[in-house]
């Protein structure tokens, strides 16, 4: 017979706030304001506590287990990428590979209209999220948000309307493909 014991202990992580960025805390809302704009974030905390105090925030549990602190970890990565966010804007840039046929793309409304994909009469749309700026110059494309998810869910958009299907990968490189995540190359 096996006993488990679940082993609880303090878990604290704490993020410093630059000058230039301002935070504010509603229970468990957190609000970060910068040069480049505003993240809201509502956030699920079940056993785990938010402070702030002077330019720093605190995300603790006082008897925390392994999810809560997995939550905790998560937390807190969320919240560092609203403040840089606030800060400076995240930019993701795509290169278009067209070794077929050349690809042209445009912008409309909230979407992406892909023409001419491996010779496809039908056009590919990709959806750009709320808050997300796009700007196309030939072959590159740049998307830049204060909001890094709705950034990198814009360009992983892009990247999945020129999935290649039912042919040959090695032969067909066509696509829109990422090549620098905010400022790493690819």
């Amino acid at each position: 017979m096996h006993i488990f014991i679940k082993m609880r202990k303090e878990i604290i992580q704490e993020i410093e706030i630059p000058e230039g960025v301002e935070v504010t805390i509603n229970v468990n809302e957190v609000v970060a304001k910068g040069k480049a704009g505003e993240n809201k974030r509502i956030f699920n905390l079940q056993n785990i506590n938010l402070k702030m105090e002077g330019n720093k925030i605190t995300v603790e549990a006082k008897k925390a287990t392994k999810s809560e602190k997995k939550m905790i970890n998560t937390n807190a990565a969320h919240i560092r990428n609203m403040i840089n966010g606030a800060k400076e804007k995240f930019e993701y840039t795509l290169k278009i590979g067209s070794s077929h046929f050349p690809v042209t793309t445009e912008i409309k409304g909230n979407m992406v209209i892909i023409k001419n994909f491996l010779g496809e009469k039908v056009e590919r749309k990709s959806k750009i999220l709320e808050g997300v700026e796009v700007k196309i110059d030939k072959d590159i494309i740049v998307v830049t948000s204060q909001n890094r998810e709705a950034a990198g869910q814009t360009a992983a958009n892009l990247e999945k309307a020129t999935k290649v299907k039912n042919r040959d990968r090695r032969i067909f490189q066509d696509g829109i493909f990422i090549i620098n995540k905010c400022g790493k190359l690819i």
